[in-house]
C-alpha cells in the first residue's frame, strides 16, 4: 500500500510509521490537561441507566432456569424420548468430522426457538410507516411455521430504518426509479471495472462526494460488504485497528479479515481510546517494538443497538494529536442527523476533511440499498484498484442508483422543493416527542436525545418474546433483541422513529393501550403506572 508524505497544510492520507515516544517524552493526556467541553457547540446528552441489582439477579436466574431445562430436554432428545428437530449427522456419517457443532447450537435449540416467532415475519407490502404482515402459526413450538392465508393489515412499523420516509412505492423517488428501470433495466450483469460502469453510477458518485463535502467517493451494492471488503484493503499486517466495543459486525469482520492487530476500547470512552493510542505509540508492535505502519480508529456515527452518538469532536482531537487515521461508519447517522442531513459530522459542525474515511449506507435514510466510501481522491483511486467489492462485485442496480440520486437531491434541496428540509425537521420532532413520551411513562430508554434509534430496556428473557407478541396483537411491529446480540442482562426492544410516522401513530405506540405495560412490568419505575392502570379499570 503506498505511503504519502505529510505536508504542513493537510493531514496525511496514509502514514507509513509512527514516531515512538520515549519514556521521558510522555506528556499529560489530552483531556486531563485541557478538558473536552470546548469541543462541543451544544449540550451532548445521553442516558445509560445501570441495570438494577434485583433485575440483574432475576435475569441471571431466568437464563439459568432456561439452561437447566435445555440440558434436560437435550437428555430426552438423546434417548429419543422427545423428537429432535435440529440438524444432526446421519448415522452412516458418524465417523466423519462433524458438520454441525451440537453444543454451539444449544442456545438456538433451547432458548431462541422459544421466541423465534418474533423474528423473520413475512411482510407483504411496502415497509413504510405502516405495513402488512403475512399471518403465520406454529404447531410445533416454533420449529416450523404455516401461513394461514390471512394478512394482518396496517401494522405500525417501528422496526425499519426508514428514517426520512423514502421507503415508498409512490412519489418522486418511485417514479424516478421506474424511469431508470425502463431506460437501463434492473440488472447490470458485470462489475464496475468491466462492462458494468454506467453513467448513472458516475452521476451518483459525484453527487455523494458533493453531499459529503469530500473530494471523491465510490459506491457499492451492499452496505455490509462496504465495511467487510474495504477495511482489508486499507490495513494489513503491521497495522493497528482501534475499534469501539459496540461496532457493527461488518466492521468487526473487516478488521479480522485485514490481518491487522485489533484492540478494543470501551464504548465512547475517550480515556480508554487515548490509553490505547499512547500505549501503541510508546510500545509499538508486540515483540519487535517497531512502530505501527498505520493506526486506524474505527467508530460508528449512531450505534444501532444503543442509540448513542459517537463523541466525534473528541475522537478527531485524539486522532490529530496521535497522528492516527479515522474510519467513520455513518450507516445510521447519514441523512438522519445534522441540519443538512449530512450525518454526525454535520451534527457537530465539523470539517469533513478531518475524517479520513467516511463510510455510510443507502439502506436507511435513502430507502435504497448499498453503501459508499468518501474521502480524498488518492484514497478513492486506491480503493478502485484494490477493493474486492469494486473489482469482483456486480454493479449496483440502476433503479436503486436512481432512488439514491433522487432522495439525496431532495435532502439537499436540489429538487426545487422544501420536502427534504421538512422531512429532516419532522424526524427530529418525532424523535424528541417519542423519547419524551416513553420517559414520562417510566420506561428506561438508552441513547442520545437526538438519536432516532430508541432502545427500551426489557432485561428479562421471558419479556423478549412476550413484548413482541403483545405489541403485534395491537398492530404494532417492533424489533426485540436479546443475548448474544446484547449483554445477557440488557435485553431490549428497539424502536426506529421515522419522519413518516404521524403523531397519532407515535401516541398509539406509547399509550398504555398500545404499549403492553399493563401486562409486562418492564422496570421498577413503571410499576406505579402499572398499578394506576389496573385501578382505573
Amino acid at each position: 500500500m503506498p505511503s504519502y508524505k505529510q505536508t504542513a497544510s493537510s493531514q496525511p492520507l496514509f502514514v507509513h510509521g509512527h514516531k515512538k515516544l520515549s519514556k521521558y517524552d510522555v506528556r499529560p493526556t489530552l483531556f486531563s490537561c485541557c478538558g473536552w467541553h470546548h469541543l462541543y457547540k451544544k449540550p451532548f446528552l445521553e442516558s445509560f441507566e445501570e441495570t438494577p441489582l434485583l433485575v440483574a439477579v432475576l435475569t441471571y436466574m431466568g437464563y439459568g432456569i432456561l439452561t437447566i431445562f435445555g440440558y434436560l430436554r437435550d437428555f430426552l432428545r438423546h434417548w429419543n424420548i422427545e423428537k429432535c428437530h435440529v440438524a444432526r449427522e446421519r448415522e452412516e456419517q458418524k465417523d466423519f468430522v462433524p458438520l454441525y457443532q451440537d453444543f454451539e447450537n444449544f442456545y438456538t435449540r433451547n432458548l431462541y426457538m422459544r421466541i423465534r416467532d418474533n423474528w423473520n415475519r413475512p411482510i407483504c407490502s411496502v415497509p413504510g410507516a405502516k405495513m402488512d404482515l403475512v399471518e403465520r402459526v406454529s404447531r410445533d413450538y416454533n420449529w416450523t411455521f404455516e401461513h394461514t392465508g390471512k394478512v394482518v393489515k396496517d401494522v405500525i412499523n417501528m422496526g425499519s430504518y426508514n428514517y426520512l420516509g423514502f421507503a415508498e412505492n409512490t412519489g418522486t423517488c418511485a417514479d424516478a426509479a421506474i424511469e431508470a428501470t425502463q431506460a437501463y433495466g434492473v440488472g447490470v450483469g458485470s462489475s464496475r471495472c468491466e462492462m458494468g460502469n454506467l453513467d448513472i453510477h458516475e452521476e451518483m458518485e459525484q453527487l455523494v462526494a458533493r453531499f459529503l463535502g469530500v473530494e471523491s467517493s465510490m459506491t457499492f451494492g451492499m452496505g455490509f460488504a462496504t465495511n467487510s471488503m474495504n477495511i482489508p484493503a486499507l490495513t494489513g499486517k503491521g497495522c493497528l485497528i482501534l475499534s469501539d466495543e459496540l461496532n457493527h459486525a461488518s466492521l468487526v469482520l473487516g478488521a479480522r479479515l485485514s490481518g491487522s492487530t485489533i484492540r478494543v476500547f470501551k464504548h465512547n470512552n475517550m480515556q480508554s481510546l487515548e490509553k490505547l493510542l499512547r500505549d501503541a505509540i510508546v510500545h509499538g508492535q508486540p515483540r519487535t517494538h517497531r512502530p505501527w505502519k498505520k493506526i486506524l480508529i474505527v467508530v460508528e456515527g449512531i450505534y444501532s443497538m444503543e442509540g448513542s452518538i459517537v463523541r466525534l469532536p473528541e475522537v478527531i482531537a485524539l486522532k490529530k494529536r496521535y497522528k492516527a487515521y479515522l474510519y467513520l461508519d455513518e450507516a445510521h447517522s447519514i441523512g438522519a442527523l445534522g441540519p443538512n442531513g449530512r450525518g454526525v459530522v454535520d451534527y457537530f459542525g465539523l470539517d469533513p476533511k478531518d475524517v479520513d474515511i467516511m463510510m455510510g449506507t443507502f439502506t436507511k435514510s435513502f430507502g435504497a440499498a448499498g453503501g459508499y466510501i468518501g474521502g480524498k481522491k488518492e484514497l478513492i483511486d486506491y480503493l478502485r484498484r484494490h477493493s474486492h467489492s469494486a473489482l469482483y462485485a456486480t454493479s449496483m442496480s440502476p433503479p436503486v442508483a436512481q432512488q439514491i440520486i433522487t432522495s439525496m437531491k431532495i435532502i439537499m434541496g436540489e429538487d426545487g422543493t422544501t420536502l427534504g428540509r421538512c422531512q429532516k425537521q419532522q424526524l427530529s420532532e418525532n424523535t424528541t416527542y417519542f423519547r419524551r413520551k416513553l420517559r414520562e411513562m417510566g420506561f428506561i430508554i438508552y441513547g442520545n436525545d437526538d438519536s432516532p434509534v430508541v432502545p427500551m430496556m426489557l432485561y428479562m428473557p421471558a419479556k423478549i418474546g412476550a413484548f413482541g407478541r403483545e405489541m403485534l396483537k395491537r398492530n404494532i411491529g417492533t424489533v426485540v433483541v436479546g443475548f448474544p446480540a446484547t449483554p445477557i442482562i440488557e435485553s431490549r426492544a428497539r424502536f426506529c422513529v421515522s419522519a413518516a410516522h404521524t403523531r397519532e401513530m407515535l401516541d398509539t405506540v406509547s399509550h398504555p393501550k398500545g404499549c403492553p405495560k399493563h401486562k409486562i412490568t418492564l422496570n421498577s419505575m413503571a410499576f406505579s403506572t402499572f398499578i394506576s392502570n389496573i385501578t382505573n379499570r
